[in-house]
Formats: structure tokens, sequence, C-alpha cells
């Protein structure tokens, strides 16, 4: 077996969060790694609703917790220990006590990190997932929050459990922000049209909207067609389909870091 499957392959990455965990799996492999964080993720900028949301959260406020994201989750607990410490203990409390949905692997593992764990996981992590998951189930009256990913209202999601019966109430603990210059994406636009890159790989939403956001959306996809587009989901890819990019790789059931690494190895190791 090749320790280095990847040697000779240069692979664009826009992660932030986990960007040296991810480069660091993709250099033992051997490839070059063009580091690119696009979006930065940072704590609301005002505390004070995701305080009054977790204290009402601890208060009983809650039947059912929806978490889209695993950041989420944590931002909130981050934001009561610089805060208001004392309301730690009462929110995982009630953290233990109500209904926990899941969208996708991320969050349960931050509820692993809890000691706890999904008790609905949606069988797909998208809000469309989430949904189909509480489709069967009876939702009147019963008290719903829900862990936004940024600030995206996701209005499908909401519209739909307030067509159910549902009480909702959301907190966006986290937002995103721009993280390398406009100058630094040009770059990187500019290497991919030159062929010079041969996949970029995609772990979220936002890197993507950013993209197309510093540069017209022609050059954007013209950029990308020059090199092998991967995605760490079904998310990711979908916001790249609906820019007329499709994501011609992607793990096939677990969406984290590795799975991606893994696919990205395959494809570009057995290539000559």
């Amino acid at each position: 077996m090749d320790p280095q499957p990847l040697a000779g392959r240069t692979i664009a990455v826009p992660e932030t969060r986990e960007l040296e965990v991810f480069a660091a799996m993709l250099e033992r492999r051997g490839a070059s790694v063009v580091r690119c964080p696009l979006v930065a993720i940072r704590d609301a900028p005002d505390p004070a609703p995701v305080l009054a949301f977790a204290r009402a959260f601890a208060g009983g406020s809650c039947d059912d917790l929806i978490l889209t994201t695993g950041e989420g989750l944590r931002r909130i607990l981050a934001c009561i220990e610089r805060h208001e410490p004392q309301l730690r203990a009462g929110f995982l409390e009630a953290l233990a006590r109500v209904r926990r949905i899941t969208r996708g692997p991320k969050p349960a593992r931050a509820l692993r990190e809890l000691g706890l764990k999904p008790d609905l996981p949606a069988p797909t992590p998208t809000t469309a997932g989430v949904i189909a998951a509480l489709g069967g189930l009876d939702l009147k009256d019963r008290r719903v929050g829900v862990q936004l990913y940024g600030t995206e209202p996701n209005t499908p999601l909401v519209e739909f459990l307030e067509r159910a019966g549902a009480t909702v109430r959301c907190v966006a603990p986290y937002v995103y922000a721009d993280a390398a210059d406009a100058a630094a994406v040009q770059g990187l636009i500019a290497r991919l049209s030159a062929g010079e890159v041969d996949a970029i790989a995609f772990t979220s939403t936002p890197q993507v909207e950013r993209l197309f956001a510093v540069a017209p959306a022609a050059t954007v996809c013209a950029a990308l067609g020059q090199t092998l587009v991967a995605a760490v989901g079904p998310v990711v890819a979908g916001a790249l389909e609906r820019h007329g990019v499709s994501a011609r790789l992607m793990p096939e059931e677990s969406f984290f870091l590795k799975p991606l690494t893994t696919v990205l190895e395959e494809a570009l190791g057995a290539r000559t």
C-alpha cells in the first residue's frame, strides 16, 4: 500500500475551524495543501439573546431541542461559561431532560462530549432530514428550541414546526465572517483557473457562498471546472448545486473530514 497516495497532488482547503487537522490528514498522505480559510466562525456579537435562551431553557421552556450543528451547542455553553457560569448546571440538566433532535453527526458528537446522545437523529444531515424525522410525530403544543447555524433563520424548519402546532424558540449562538481577505480568495480562484489545483474540498455552505461573493459567478464556475470539487456532505453539495457546480466527490455515509480525506485519496491516488 502506498504510504503517500496523494504525493504530487495539490488540494485547496477552505476550512477554518479544523484547518490544520484537515491539512495534516492530507499532508500525511503526501498532498501539497493550499490553505485558504474562506470564513471565520465568531460568537454572536450580542450575548444577551443567547443567555436569554439559555436561562429560559434551563427553566424548562422547551420540550424538544433541535441541534443543527455541533458548533452551536459548544458556543452556547461557551457563552454561559463567560457570562453566567452558574447557569451551566441548570442548562445541562435541561439538556438531559428534553428530547434531543440532531441534524447530522457533528451535533451528535457534541452531545457525546457531554455524556448524552440524540433521541432522534435525522436520517440525512439536512433540514429536510430533520423535518422527515419529525414528520410522523405529534408536535401539537410542543415547545421546541431550534439552534440556528449562523444567522440563517431556517424558515422551512420553523414554518414546518409552527404548522404542526409547536411553539418555536430560536437561538443563534454564532455568526459567520470573512476570514481570508478578498485578494487571497482571488489568488485561490486564479490558481484554480490555471489548473494548478487538483482538488478543492468544501466543508461548509458559507465557504461556497464566500467564494461566489468575491468574483462573478461565471468566473468562479469556470475556475471550479478546472479542478475536482469535493463536498463533505449533501448540504454543502446542495449549496454548490445551487450555483451550478456539481460536487464530484462526497463521502457516502459519514460526513466528516476523515471520510472526505478517504474519497480524495481514492480519486486522486488512482489518477495518472
